[in-house]
């Protein structure tokens, strides 16, 4: 898929365990906005992306030689492979499929979010997704610039997925939050 960014990652191979990125690929989703009153249903196609920061993090206690050893080089950057950012990136795909239903925020730089989450054993955490919505030739695009597990629920304000995409799809500005 030709995109503004990258749009695959190759494994990460590290003390002989492979790491497969596949789940990071670019994907189109289509989101449905059902019909209300007079307004008939939308459909609203995104392009969506990954960024590497959904699986890197380069850490202070980290040594230089650690973070070398870790170093992930993409098309246009290089920072450390970090497990735990890996293994939650495996959610990205789902929360992304249904984030037309979930809480999403403002959370600041033009990126909206939405934090928590189920994991496999059916836990509350709080995973901080921060994404951008824009149109790139013609295309309604969603990139994940960052996620991350985070400790503690981060009060966003709220703002609608289909607002956002309305605005995107005719031009308009994107909603900014009231402060």
């Amino acid at each position: 898929m030709k995109l503004d960014k990258q749009s695959a990652f190759p494994p990460f191979q590290l003390n002989g365990c492979h790491y497969d990125l596949s789940h990071l690929n670019a994907h189109i989703v289509d989101y449905v906005q059902p019909a209300l009153g007079q307004k008939t249903a939308m459909t609203y196609r995104f392009y969506v992306s990954y960024s590497m920061h959904c699986f890197t993090k380069a850490y202070a206690h980290q040594s230089e030689a650690e973070k070398q050893a870790l170093m992930y080089v993409a098309e246009k950057e290089a920072r450390p492979f970090c497990v735990e950012r890996y293994q939650f990136s495996k959610y990205l795909p789902d929360i992304i499929k249904n984030l037309a239903n979930a809480k999403i925020g403002f959370a600041g730089y033009d990126n909206f979010a939405t934090i928590e989450i189920m994991d496999e054993k059916q836990i509350k955490r709080f995973y901080k997704v921060a994404f951008v919505m824009y149109r790139f030739q013609k295309k309604l695009r969603l990139h994940i610039s960052s996620a991350y597990p985070i400790e503690k629920w981060e009060k966003l304000k709220p703002v609608g997925f289909f607002k956002l995409a309305h605005n995107l799809l005719q031009g308009k500005s994107l909603p900014k939050p009231y402060r």
